[in-house]
């Protein structure tokens, strides 16, 4: 199982290093076709959000975290899968100077240019950090807020993430994520398919699956802030299903893959003050 999920991890870095090498035109997170044509069928616009950094938006995500993650001036934030930073970017302007960001991702490729873009623009408080986020280079209780961006769903180990990021939480801090779920059965070619894979979809699991793993990470206060379905093109869809198969597919589970944004929280710790009368 763990050669399989260090196999499934490489593909994934291989591919991000492409996207960070080659820029925004040849790669989205839902792959593309023969004609090279990019679909960024997820994305949310940011492009009228202060921070915004357009050499940083590679089109690469399925929602808007810092949206809803509250974050709040001098807040120490942590994005996973940061690329080439734009959501960082984001919440450093939330954050303002007094804060500070963090942003971990393990393609080499990716932390360069997000470092390249933080220089660009003068930006002093915002940090990148190549690393594995199911072990994260970050001390224990160092965050206010986490955040990311269509990244967990890559990734195979998702309840020893959600584990990682209650460590490296504060008490009472929270994190806000977007991610790819499921809500119905997807065929096994797409399933199977590595180009897809990286794409954000043969990765997703049961959106009740996903909920329960954050559940039993230790967290509370659960909340889907957003969902949104995610309609593949025909382009893509046809890559790995013959027509009837097509058909079926959209007859049946049109809807069965969705963008949700969650966010929950990890629970205050408990003081308990007794006091003890010592009698003589």
């Amino acid at each position: 199982m763990n050669s399989n999920n260090d196999k499934l991890k490489e593909i994934v870095k291989q591919k991000y290093s492409d996207i960070a090498l080659q820029g925004k035109e040849t790669g989205c997170c839902c792959g593309s076709t023969p004609k090279k044509e990019v679909y960024n069928i997820m994305s949310d616009d940011y492009s009228t959000l202060e921070g915004y950094n357009e050499d940083a938006d590679l089109g690469l995500g399925c929602g808007l975290p810092t949206q809803y993650a509250g974050i709040k001036k001098g807040n120490t934030v942590i994005d996973l899968g940061s690329g080439a930073g734009n959501d960082c970017f984001i919440a450093q302007a939330e954050v303002g100077n007094e804060g500070k960001v963090i942003g971990v991702d393990f393609s080499e490729s990716m932390i360069e240019k997000a470092k390249a873009n933080a220089e660009k623009r003068g930006i002093q408080n915002v940090s990148f950090r190549q690393g594995d986020i199911e072990d994260m280079p970050v001390s224990a209780g160092r965050a206010d807020v986490v955040i990311s961006n269509c990244v967990l769903n890559l990734l195979p180990s998702k309840d020893r993430i959600f584990h990682e990021i209650y460590r490296v939480l504060k008490a009472g801090g929270h994190f806000c994520i977007s991610d790819v779920v499921l809500n119905g059965e997807i065929p096994e070619k797409l399933k199977q398919a590595a180009e897809m894979y990286v794409g954000c979809v043969s990765g997703a699991i049961p959106k009740a699956q996903y909920l329960e793993k954050i559940k039993e990470a230790g967290f509370t206060e659960i909340t889907i802030c957003k969902e949104k379905p995610i309609i593949i093109p025909d382009e893509i869809l046809k890559e790995y299903l013959n027509e009837d198969e097509m058909n079926a597919f959209k007859t049946i589970n049109g809807n069965a893959i969705a963008s949700i944004t969650v966010t929950a929280t990890k629970k205050q710790r408990v003081v308990l003050v007794v006091d003890v009368v010592k009698r003589i």
